[in-house]
């Protein structure tokens, strides 16, 4: 049975509506970004292990300041945190557009390392991110319709991975690299303004005094000792590690499909626009307060059969719905996930609990997309995404044998 609700109400508080359209635009600039790196690197190279290689230089930095990050917006303010880091990410786009100036020529000789070395500090600022706004926006509404606020952010961010690809595939079509880089960071500067008009809220106050290793180990305990939680992360690490077909999208755009920049744009939409017609579905009819756990599962198994038709497909038509229907799933699986993060963590541990979250989750996009650069180095392209897709759906069909508690979960 499906809950209705007020699908707007969330959005009648004007901090939180502040921080949704700041959201948007921060993932439209950042889905720009990743479009346009990646278009650039194979341009540079022809090497689809290049491609892969962008997820981990973003990863390792991501996963290896995350759990201080996580401890640090536990006992800190969110937003300034958050603010922050936004600063670094418009840094780090103004540098990507003097790297594809060319204007400094000790740059120019090393452009792919540069711009490696760019991502890196794109992965650093992430780290932050994730965390702080996670613990921040259940501090902005009440407690009551925080279902409808996380269906909302998960529809903000859809919008903007819908938006941002497409423009990020036009732009750099009739506008070159480096001035789309420039529009990037004067999105930033915007998102930044939007989140600036949002008040000091309270610094949840430590129970005990503990060091910051201390802290970073009860987060992490309370994740693995809490099994719906753990098993629902599990899931999608998984589905995320082996579904990330994103990343060789250049390739099927350039040589499978041959539709070229602005094609490249389309695809990498299509999962969004799936994703932002169930988010929005999602915030007038719930599927989280009832059949949780066998919604979140059958969701990451739709996810790895479009994967799968998605490979097997020479049609660029074709291609694109099997990515639509791919977003479809995901946002449904986001919406469960993140209502059971938020519901079973204590206030005062969210920051390091959405840290553990984004390690299972938020890096695993990078490491999948290195997976896929490596499988598609070795098994080709095509075979290499079929070979995902399946393992995704193979992973999900034992987890949904193995995890019952899962599998019975109701909100």
């Amino acid at each position: 049975m499906v809950e209705k609700s007020g699908a707007l109400e969330s959005l009648k508080i004007s901090e939180f509506r502040n921080f949704i359209i700041s959201r948007l635009i921060i993932t439209v600039a950042l889905q720009m970004q990743s479009v346009i790196v990646g278009w650039q690197i194979y341009e540079i190279t022809r090497d689809p292990l290049s491609l892969g290689l962008i997820g981990i230089a973003e990863a390792i930095p991501a996963i290896s300041i995350t759990l201080y990050a996580g401890h640090l917006v536990d006992i800190s303010d969110r937003k300034k945190i958050l603010v922050r880091a936004i600063y670094f990410m418009i840094l780090a786009a103004l540098m990507l557009s003097v790297i594809s100036y060319d204007i400094i020529e000790e740059i120019s000789r090393y452009k792919v390392v540069s711009i490696y070395f760019v991502i890196f500090v794109t992965g650093l600022t992430r780290g932050f991110t994730a965390p702080s706004s996670f613990a921040l926006m259940p501090q902005l509404i009440p407690e009551k319709i925080l279902p409808n606020a996380i269906s909302w952010n998960t529809f903000a961010w859809q919008t903007g991975a819908v938006t941002g690809p497409a423009i990020g595939g036009f732009t750099v079509a009739y506008f070159g690299f480096d001035d789309s880089y420039l529009l990037i960071a004067g999105l930033l500067f915007l998102s930044s303004l939007l989140m600036l008009t949002i008040s000091k809220k309270p610094v949840p106050v430590p129970e005990k005094m503990e060091t910051p290793l201390q802290r970073v180990k009860e987060g992490i305990r309370f994740v693995f000792s809490n099994k719906i939680i753990l098993h629902s992360i599990s899931l999608d690490l998984f589905a995320v590690l082996f579904g990330g077909a994103v990343v060789l999208l250049p390739v099927f755009a350039g040589e499978i499909l041959e539709v070229g920049a602005e094609g490249l744009g389309i695809l990498r939409a299509a999962p969004a626009v799936g994703a932002v017609v169930m988010a929005l579905a999602l915030t007038k009819l719930s599927f989280v307060n009832r059949n949780a756990g066998f919604n979140l599962i059958w969701s990451v198994a739709g996810f790895g059969v479009s994967i799968i038709v998605f490979g097997l497909s020479g049609n660029f038509y074709l291609s694109v719905f099997a990515l639509f229907m791919s977003g479809l799933f995901d946002s449904i699986s986001v919406v469960i996930r993140s209502t059971i993060i938020q519901t079973m963590t204590p206030e005062n541990m969210k920051g390091r609990v959405s840290s553990v979250n984004s390690i299972f989750i938020g890096s695993s996009n990078e490491i999948g997309a290195f997976e896929s650069g490596v499988a598609a180095k070795i098994l080709g392209v095509v075979p290499s995404v079929i070979f995902g897709g399946s393992m995704t759906l193979l992973i999900t069909l034992l987890t949904g044998w193995k995890a019952r508690n899962l599998r019975k979960l109701k909100l």
